[in-house]
C-alpha cells in the first residue's frame, strides 16, 4: 500500500466510515505479526501482541491526531505491547546478546572484509523466497536494540525522526543503530550466500 493509501485508510478510520478498520487490519495485521514475531521470538506471543495492538487501536483511534502518523502511532502501541508481553512472557531471553558476534568476519590475517557477490541475485531477491526466512532469522538475532531499529526503519519504512519518537531515542542513536544493524545483517546475509555458493559449487564437482 502506497503512502497516500495509508493516508487515506488512516483518514477512513478517523471519519468512522464503514469498513475502515476491516481494511486496517487487512493491511496492518500481518505486518505487526511479523513485527511482533521478530521482536518477541515465538508465534504466540507475536499474535497476542498483534491482537492486543488491533484492539487497543479499534478502542483509541479518538486520540490519533493526525491521519499522517497512524503507521508511527499504531507501531508505537506494537513496541509497547511487545514490551510488556516478553516481560511476562516465558519464552523471554534470559541473556542479552552481543553485536560482536553478527559483524563480519576479517580474513587474510586480519586485512579488510570478504564481501559475496551480489550483483547477479534478482533485484528483489533478499526479501523472496529462501533468503526470506534467512533475513528473517538474521533480523531476530540482533540484539533487541538494534533489531526494533531495522523493522521500523528498513521493514516499516518509518523515517528516523518517529524510529526516534517510537523508541524514545535521539536521531543520532537511531542512525547509528541502524548503520551497525545494516553491517550485522549484510555480514551474515553474505556468510550465508558463500556458504550456499560453495555448496554448489562442490555439489558440482
Amino acid at each position: 500500500m502506497q503512502e497516500t493509501e495509508e493516508l487515506q485508510l488512516a483518514q477512513n478510520l478517523l471519519a468512522g466510515k464503514q469498513g475502515a478498520f476491516d481494511q486496517f487490519v487487512s493491511f496492518f495485521h500481518p505486518r505487526l505479526f511479523h513485527y511482533a514475531y521478530l521482536m518477541c521470538g515465538q508465534r504466540e506471543d507475536a499474535e497476542e501482541v498483534s491482537q492486543d495492538t488491533l484492539l487497543a487501536v479499534f478502542e483509541s483511534i479518538g486520540k490519533l491526531k493526525e491521519a499522517s502518523r497512524l503507521k508511527a502511532w499504531v507501531f508505537r502501541i506494537a513496541k509497547n505491547a511487545c514490551l510488556m508481553k516478553r516481560r511476562k512472557s516465558v519464552f523471554a531471553p534470559n541473556k542479552v546478546l552481543s553485536l560482536d558476534g553478527l559483524m563480519p568476519t576479517k580474513l587474510n590475517g586480519g586485512q579488510g572484509i570478504q564481501i559475496a557477490d551480489w550483483s547477479e541475485l534478482p533485484e528483489d531477491g533478499v526479501l523472496r523466497g529462501e533468503l526470506r526466512g534467512v533475513l528473517d532469522h538474521v533480523i531476530a538475532e540482533l540484539p533487541e536494540m538494534y533489531r526494533s531499529v531495522l523493522l521500523l526503519r528498513d521493514v516499516e519504512g518509518l523515517n528516523t525522526a518517529d524510529t526516534a519518537d517510537i523508541l524514545g531515542e535521539n536521531e543520532a542513536v537511531i542512525k547509528q543503530r541502524l548503520h551497525r544493524a545494516r553491517l550485522a545483517v549484510r555480514a551474515k546475509l553474505d556468510e550465508y550466500l558463500r556458504t550456499r555458493e560453495a555448496g554448489e559449487h562442490n555439489g558440482k564437482g
